[in-house]
């Protein structure tokens, strides 16, 4: 297969399938036919258009504006779900792109031959997902062949299935929800708490483990940033907190060992992960236990419901059921 497979959404289902057209926004961009053919030239023009637009977003932006213009030739593959009937679209490129100035939003346009039209259940959990980009216009790649097999003349809407009629891709596309979720909170995490700010945090997960907590005053004495207790009696358990980017080192832990009274327990909690000789360390020193940035996300989702509000809403999650393999169930 020579020619690029495309994914595209949009909230105009009636254009793409009425007119025959697949289009993208930015009216605004005006005629993208006049900008020079240079990535560069298309992030200079999304930032004086949009100048409210964040960094990331004027390079998502204007990267997806230059492929339509200038990546997508005539003869592509265009795959598009559309939501009005919720089912899988299938086109081929056919016509150059056009600037339609009297266009309601969708001005960036090409044409396109709709070749099928199928239910979603033609196609395996894996291909589904990866047509559910958070992107209006993207390249599909690694369920490119399962999508083009649906133009054989011969394709089965049972294709895709395995012998025991069990979407193998199912696995798969839970494990890259799951770590798509993780990735997002860590990101979070790092972006909005640093210092102080992630003591508070950490303090209040704790508190919604079932601990009392005291955080100790900003900038407070030998290291120790909470105190916690299971109840009224001991253990103490001393927290110290590290937002650094680097991964944390053996003398910084045994700073925190040097802080412990007898009977004492302590929790280092990183973003971040430690190196091998820190690792090495907490594996010889049981009464110390160390969190890095993936299980403190684990934890996170498990005692997500009992955050404050605020973390709650800075790091906005919402309940969903997703497939998972019959192995998993077991």
């Amino acid at each position: 297969m020579t020619n690029n497979v495309w994914g595209i959404h949009t909230k105009d289902d009636n254009l793409f399938l009425h007119n025959d057209v697949i289009a993208i926004g930015w009216k605004n961009m005006g005629d993208l036919s006049k900008i020079d053919a240079s990535r560069d030239a298309f992030k200079e023009k999304y930032e004086s258009t949009y100048p409210d637009a964040k960094k990331g977003s004027i390079a998502t932006g204007a990267g997806m504006l230059y492929r339509f213009i200038h990546e997508v030739e005539i003869g592509d593959y265009i795959v598009y779900p559309s939501k009005i009937d919720r089912q899988i679209n299938i086109g081929r490129v056919e016509g150059e792109y056009t600037y339609v100035d009297d266009a309601e939003e969708y001005a960036q346009q090409r044409k396109v031959k709709w070749l099928k039209h199928l239910p979603r259940t033609a196609f395996s959990q894996g291909a589904l997902y990866e047509i559910g980009s958070a992107m209006s216009f993207f390249t599909v790649k690694n369920y490119a062949d399962e999508y083009m097999a649906v133009l054989d003349k011969n394709f089965k809407k049972t294709a895709i299935s395995t012998d025991n009629g069990e979407d193998e891709s199912v696995a798969t596309t839970a494990e890259e929800i799951v770590e798509t979720t993780k990735d997002f909170i860590l990101k979070e995490l790092s972006k909005n708490l640093k210092g102080y700010e992630l003591e508070v945090f950490v303090a209040d997960l704790l508190t919604a483990m079932g601990y009392r907590t005291s955080i100790s005053a900003h900038g407070g004495d030998s290291g120790i940033d909470i105190t916690a207790y299971k109840d009224e009696l001991p253990p103490r358990i001393l927290v110290q907190v590290k937002s650094q980017d680097g991964d944390i080192k053996e003398t910084t832990i045994q700073s925190l060992k040097g802080a412990m009274r007898e009977g004492d327990y302590g929790l280092f909690v990183t973003l971040s992960n430690y190196t091998k000789n820190a690792q090495k360390y907490l594996e010889n020193t049981p009464i110390i236990r160390g969190i890095n940035g993936t299980e403190l996300v684990d934890l996170i989702l498990k005692y997500y419901e009992l955050l404050s509000e605020k973390y709650r809403k800075m790091i906005p999650l919402k309940m969903v059921y997703i497939p998972v393999s019959k192995q998993d169930m077991e």
